[in-house]
């Protein structure tokens, strides 16, 4: 169902529990109403008042000269549902219920909506608001400007508006979506797509149920050229506690949700100051294209500080060619620092225009992404008045450079000065100015992931595989049909069988028992077998374990070899996704991985590798020799296509991979089929449908497996 305009730009409103009590909702969303009525016609209803805020009342909505495009309702929760049925029947189809607290009502309320083709914003809502359109339908007051706030949490959407507007930051659109009985966070995301008044929309949601719509949405705000900065919780973690691979339980639902953001070309945030620093910057500039930062103060100390920070934030302070060095000596005193960070030395005090003369210079260069100004601009004018004037022409200059073409390269001003005339000139100017060099370099950080290059459309995947009985001979026959790698091997269930098994193989071998998902866990793996202690490793194992299907494979003895994981699993709430990390039974030690949705493309999966912390040994570390890269990435590249592919399985894992300079190596694996299709196939098998009956081993297994 598509966004009602009524929820954009009503061309009436009726406000269903108007006071003019200003402690309760019904007086805020009367005066906001009211504050638009040279737009729109407003009504308001109240059973118990002729007359609120000198405007007539209604005792209901049946009692309107006609039906309103969209009623607020601020009443108790007993009365929505009859307010609703009046409503409907007058022939209104959107309402926005602040009121909360409906319980078993909801579900009517839902089957109500659902039968008459009406929308509801709420309930639990905190209100709307439409700059453009007038409309303010909420408690307290916005002001105008170009960030749109989506919000599952009405305090939190106002407390990123209160901070937006102290740092001089409007907003667009406002929307708390509450319990999204009806219309949810999504719907609105799609709304603003087209919103011309709508630059960055900060998006505030504990849950993603409908995450890839949701991603969708966010990409499409991308391609209109809007930035998405979203801030969540921890959500859904109980998916991650419940996986029975390593790759579950290394991966967190915040993990998820930077991979779909990076997907869809939008940023995580952690805090709601965070998200409006980052705010502030892009409704001024765009983002920077790399991670090369000049630093550029009047302080040493100030300048350090700041590279310090720079480079605890993923940014680099390049030092700068001979050329651009010799330059800025030309501009400044012969104790000025040129390097990077530049330090003025006093340049400042003697003129003013050289923090614009710099600046310029080191933008044109062609040297750095964006620049930092540090220190005490801001301030000239305030301690000295005589300075007004000179410090005003070089803000505004300044704020001209923002204009050209120079501005491809972002300055951000740390100024020592929170709130000066000249701080204020510079926010005129839209020159990103922040009170602490901790938060302009923060900002920048955040803002360096926005600027890159955008994640391509990946691949359309492979046909569908067959999905794959448990077990880790079923996983291996499932990776090699599709190109993996994996050493030569014999499946067994007895001693001769297992001895028939050594004597085709090449030792050293390894023996495991097919049917456990983690072996070292349950000693149901033994590496290192020769002919002197095979036959005894199997007969133990064999008595402590139980009959069962056993594998004995070829043991990779290659030099110089890396373990890392990778692993696939559908998430509950984003759907397919991809890990890739350090590997072996340390896996969950380390805990070092990177997650994408997938399918992914070759460049997607090297970026992810590019991200481990374990990156290093891939290259060759102490001596070693690099690893086959390629191979590796391959290997990535097909488990994302497969768990996009193959709907019926629930968790893909190769851990560990072991790769080399010959290529990589799968040694171990399990593949893990979704448990509705699994119970779904098991009993068809059970009963013969497919031309086979189960033994009654096979039946356990399986019973064992669903369970």
């Amino acid at each position: 169902m598509s966004f009602p305009q009524a929820f954009v730009d009503p061309s009436s409103v009726a406000v269903v529990g108007a006071t003019e009590d200003h402690a309760k909702w019904g007086y805020w969303l009367a005066t906001g109403a009211l504050a638009g009525a040279g737009r729109r016609q407003v009504w308001l209803v109240n059973r118990r008042a002729a007359q609120v805020l000198g405007q007539p009342c209604r005792p209901t909505v049946d009692d309107l000269p006609q039906a309103p495009d969209l009623v607020a309702l601020c009443v108790p929760p007993r009365h929505v549902l009859p307010v609703v049925r009046d409503a409907l029947a007058k022939g209104c189809r959107a309402f926005l219920s602040i009121t909360a607290g409906l319980g078993a009502d909801e579900a009517e309320l839902a089957a109500l909506l659902r039968e008459s083709g009406a929308r509801l914003i709420g309930p639990n809502s905190l209100g709307l608001f439409n700059a453009a359109a007038e409309l303010r339908l909420a408690w307290g007051n916005f002001t105008p400007g170009r960030l749109a706030i989506v919000s599952q949490s009405g305090q939190l959407g106002s407390e990123i508006a209160g901070l937006g507007a102290r740092a001089g930051l409007g907003v667009s659109r406002f929307y708390s979506v509450g319990n999204q009985l009806d219309v949810g966070a999504v719907d609105v995301l799609e709304s603003l797509v087209s919103d011309e008044h709508t630059r960055t929309v900060a998006l505030y949601l504990e849950s993603f149920a409908d995450g890839a719509r949701i991603v969708t949405a966010l990409e499409a705000l991308h391609r209109a050229g809007k930035h998405a900065l979203v801030l969540t919780t921890g959500a859904s973690e109980g998916s991650r506690l419940l996986a029975r691979s390593h790759t579950g339980s290394m991966t967190s639902a915040l993990d998820v949700v930077d991979a779909a953001c990076r997907a869809a070309g939008a940023l995580r945030v952690a805090t709601p100051r965070e998200l409006v620093d980052a705010a502030r910057v892009l409704d001024a500039t765009t983002p920077p294209g790399g991670r090369r930062v000049a630093i550029v103060s009047d302080s040493g100390g100030q300048g350090g500080i700041a590279a310090d920070l720079a480079a605890d934030r993923g940014l680099r302070a390049p030092v700068f060619t001979e050329p651009l060095q010799a330059r800025l000596r030309d501009l400044l005193p012969a104790a000025a620092t040129v390097s990077n960070p530049v330090d003025l030395a006093g340049a400042g005090e003697a003129d003013l225009q050289v923090y614009a003369r710099v600046t310029e210079l080191v933008a044109a260069s062609g040297e750095v992404d964006s620049i930092v100004l540090s220190g005490y601009l801001g301030c000239y004018g305030e301690d000295s008045p005589s300075l007004v004037d000179a410090e005003s022409a070089v803000i505004d200059r300044l704020g001209r450079r923002r204009r050209t073409d120079a501005a491809r390269v972002p300055l951000i001003v740390h100024s020592m000065s929170a709130a000066s005339p000249a701080v204020a000139r510079l926010r005129k100017q839209r020159v990103p100015v922040f009170d602490t060099v901790d938060a302009a370099l923060g900002a920048l950080g955040h803002l360096t992931q926005l600027g890159g290059r955008p994640r391509p459309a990946p691949m359309t995947v492979r046909t569908e595989a067959t999905v794959p009985a448990p077990g880790y001979w079923a996983a291996r026959t499932f990776l090699t049909a599709l190109g993996i790698t994996m050493p030569e091997a014999r499946r067994v269930t007895d001693a001769a069988g297992f001895a028939a098994a050594c004597a085709s193989l090449r030792a050293p071998l390894v023996l495991k028992a097919g049917w456990i998902e983690h072996k070292s866990e349950h000693r149901a793996v033994r590496t290192g077998l020769g002919p002197d202690t095979a036959d005894a490793v199997f007969r133990e194992m064999y008595e402590r374990l139980g009959p069962g299907e056993y594998v004995v494979e070829e043991q990779d003895t290659r030099p110089g070899v890396v373990e890392l994981l990778i692993g696939a699993r559908r998430d509950r709430d984003f759907g397919p996704t991809v890990t890739v990390g350090h590997g072996g039974v340390l896996a969950e030690l380390w805990h070092d991985v990177s997650v994408e949705l997938a399918p992914v493309d070759r460049w997607t999966a090297a970026g992810m590798l590019d991200r481990l912390r374990s990156r290093r040994l891939l290259d060759g570390w102490r001596g070693q020799p690099a690893v086959d890269l390629d191979a590796l990435i391959d290997a990535v590249v097909t488990v994302s296509e497969a768990i996009a592919a193959t709907p019926g399985v629930a968790d893909i894992e190769i851990n560990p991979i072991r790769v080399g300079p010959e290529g990589a190596l799968a040694v171990d694996a399990l593949v893990v089929p979704r448990a509705e299709d699994f119970v779904a196939k098991a009993a068809r098998e059970a009963t013969g449908v497919n031309g086979h009956r189960e033994t009654t081993e096979e039946q356990e297994t399986s019973r064992e497996h669903v369970h």
